[in-house]
């Protein structure tokens, strides 16, 4: 069994709600510690193994595999999730704003509220970004021709005589 399918296991394995609170937040804390590494300093592109990136990062090989998962989005080259293994040659070279916007759409403010987001993006490109997001999620609804009203091609005769047949 690939490390992947290990962490899908491990992720959705069935505990009590304390459990599952308590393997959550021990996972987030850890994703907060690595986010905070790497924002501090972003010109660096993490590069190795996947065993010697996890040890770096202070994490088993299963659990940073979960982290390479929620960060594989916002990576310039994505890495083959499926195909990892200890030895797997990894390299985390990071689209910021990207990731900015994954994490606003993962709902996720221990994240993108991090101080250290100042060093990489500047106040006015993470409000522009939040805003895309925002807009992302909005759906305008376009007003509907009743069959009574004119038909919208113009030709003067009821939508219901005209183009509504």
């Amino acid at each position: 069994m690939g490390l992947y399918s290990q962490w899908e296991e491990l992720a959705q394995q069935e505990r009590t709600q304390e459990q599952q609170k308590k393997f959550w937040d021990e996972y987030f804390a850890l994703e907060t510690n690595n986010y905070k590494s790497i924002l501090s300093d972003p010109e660096r592109v993490r590069e190795g193994t996947l065993v010697s990136l996890a040890e770096e990062f202070g994490m088993d090989e299963i659990a940073f595999t979960g982290f390479l998962d929620g960060i594989n989005t916002s990576l310039i080259k994505p890495i083959e999730l499926e195909r990892l293994s200890s030895q797997s040659k990894l390299k985390l070279e990071i689209d910021y704003e990207k990731l900015y916007y994954n994490m606003l759409e993962a709902k996720a403010p221990w994240l993108f509220t991090l101080t250290e987001w100042d060093g990489v993006l500047s106040a006015e490109k993470r409000k522009a970004i939040t805003k895309e997001q925002r807009a992302s999620k909005s759906y305008v609804n376009e007003e509907s021709v009743g069959r009574n009203d004119p038909c919208p091609c113009g030709s003067g005769r009821k939508y219901k005589k005209c183009c509504g047949k």
